[in-house]
């Protein structure tokens, strides 16, 4: 009678070690279908364009039928930095820098207003700006410092260049080194700011509903921030630290007692 009394207590406290030290397979499993019957082929959200702000670095080349005038609204390529507002004079990423009021100074140009705009009306508009100086300019202009940022639960947090105009959150979280074990993935936190407001969105990377998420796409200054799971605040108490190894000693301990029984 006591030897059952033993082997049930000891089930009992091999279970609540197991419990206290392990996480749910489910909890870590991502884009998860939310039935059985959910379709295998889902659609997505379109990707938006991101809007230039203030404090970007845009890379804007120009070209035309002539060479010569053409090489005059391109005195950054060869330097090594960006002006606030201006073309290249330090050792940041090559290009202009908009400034505070949105602004850039593009040379016979003068001061342009892009700040607001998608890098295609952008582009529009410093060409429609050309043809009083050149024939039949083309433009090409990008946002080079694209950039996001994570912090939280993740393997690698900081500051990422993007060295494109999308990134999807999934191909950002590779750059991140993915999610630690801790973080809460049904409730990652994208805050965004639009029209000098900061917006909060939640995204829950255990559903195939992320991809349908307006926050699906991240956008340049993102901040991502993965939020630790109550059980990191369990595993950080001490107490819970030390709990599964002294349960485990005593389980043996209590095993080798009721063979000796």
């Amino acid at each position: 009678m006591k030897r059952s009394y033993f082997r049930i207590f000891v089930l009992l406290l091999s279970c609540l070690s197991l419990f206290s030290s392990c996480k749910s397979v489910k909890q870590l499993t991502l884009f998860q279908k939310n039935a059985v019957t959910d379709p295998d082929t889902i659609g997505y959200t379109k990707a938006f364009p991101s809007a230039i702000q203030p404090g970007d670095i845009l890379s804007v080349t120009v070209n035309s039928l002539s060479a010569t005038a053409t090489s005059f609204f391109n005195p950054y390529q060869g330097a090594g930095g960006a002006a606030a507002g201006g073309a290249i004079n330090s050792q940041e990423a090559p290009g202009y820098l908009v400034d505070q009021a949105g602004q850039i100074d593009l040379p016979l140009i003068g001061s342009i207003k892009l700040a607001g705009l998608t890098t295609r009306e952008a582009k529009n508009l410093v060409k429609d700006s050309l043809k009083k100086y050149l024939r039949e300019p083309t433009v090409t202009l990008r946002i080079v410092n694209y950039r996001v940022t994570f912090l939280g639960e993740f393997n690698n947090i900081g500051v990422f260049n993007i060295p494109n105009e999308r990134v999807s959150l999934p191909e950002a979280l590779g750059l991140a080194g993915d999610l630690t074990t801790y973080a809460r993935r049904d409730n990652i936190l994208v805050i965004r700011e639009v029209d000098g407001k900061k917006q909060f969105g939640h995204v829950n990377l255990n559903s195939r509903d992320v991809f349908n998420s307006p926050y699906y796409y991240l956008r340049s200054n993102d901040l991502v921030y993965a939020e630790p799971s109550a059980g990191k605040a369990v595993q950080n108490n001490s107490f819970f630290r030390i709990f599964p190894i002294v349960a485990g000693v005593i389980t043996l301990a209590i095993a080798l007692f009721t063979q000796v029984l």
